[in-house]
């Protein structure tokens, strides 16, 4: 069993929950629990993920200790761990959610990166602040910073390794929602909540397109609309919402995700 990450389960909500007292950082312990933990999710998954973290602040960053005395081969080594578990959530086909709150420096803000919406809480701070020990973001956090709000805030954020507040990253398109401390933790369960009781395969095929689109433009997604939102038709989810909504109007289907 994991020491510093866990999984909770909450119904149909999976919960990966980071644990690493005092500060959460992300050294080789919380590395390698994350990764298993995700293979645990994927093994049995969920209908949607939420990502939380125990204690006063979401994460510290990354632990400093683990760079040290490290060869380009051994960083390079130790980063290509750190990725595997970004596209290890950005390639499940379930709705995902970070909750954060205090402060979310370095790993832990690349990890919240890698999810489809990030909800942070009034007083959250966020930084890839790698430049205080010469380093650029090695767990993709520079790209997909630039991905959300694009290239001149990347660099200004990565960069200038500063501090942001939650409210002057969700005017970025960062961070999707700024809650009150005290409201966060209930209300993004209960959202992960709504997203879980929903047509999982709709889901999974609207981050499909998202995807189709930042790859491909805007034409190569309409290229894929036949192959994935076609694909739809086939669930048994769609098939008896369909009758449903015939029958009694709509907002009364319920999905199985199937």
């Amino acid at each position: 069993m994991p020491d510093t990450a866990r999984l909770e389960r909450h119904g149909d909500v999976g919960a990966v929950v980071i644990d690493a007292p005092p500060l959460n950082l992300f050294g080789e312990a919380l590395t390698r629990d994350l990764i298993a933990v995700l293979e645990e999710v994927a093994a049995d998954l969920p209908r949607a993920l939420l990502i939380r973290a125990e204690g006063e602040l979401f994460t510290g960053g990354a632990d400093v200790h683990v760079f040290e005395g490290k060869t380009p081969e051994e960083g390079g080594a130790f980063f290509g761990d750190l990725i595997q578990i970004v596209h290890r959530l950005e390639d499940m086909p379930i709705p995902t959610l970070s909750a954060v709150h205090g402060l979310c420096l370095t790993a832990g803000f690349e990890l919240s990166l890698a999810c489809d919406m990030i909800w942070a809480s009034e007083s959250a701070r966020f930084g890839l602040v790698e430049i205080v020990v010469g380093l650029t973001p090695g767990m993709g956090g520079t790209q997909r910073v630039a991905e959300r709000a694009g290239p001149a805030r990347a660099r200004e954020l990565v960069m200038s390794g500063g501090l942001f507040e939650a409210a002057t990253l969700e005017r970025w398109n960062v961070v999707n929602r700024v809650l009150p401390d005290a409201e966060l933790a209930e209300k993004s369960m209960r959202f992960a909540e709504r997203l879980a009781a929903g047509p999982t395969l709709a889901h999974a095929a609207t981050k499909r397109m998202v995807r189709a689109y930042l790859d491909e433009g805007v034409r190569g997604a309409d290229a894929r609309i036949g192959e994935i939102s076609g694909s739809l038709f086939g669930t048994e989810d769609l098939q008896a919402a369909v009758k449903k909504f015939l029958a009694e109007g709509p907002g009364k289907a319920t999905f199985e995700g199937r």
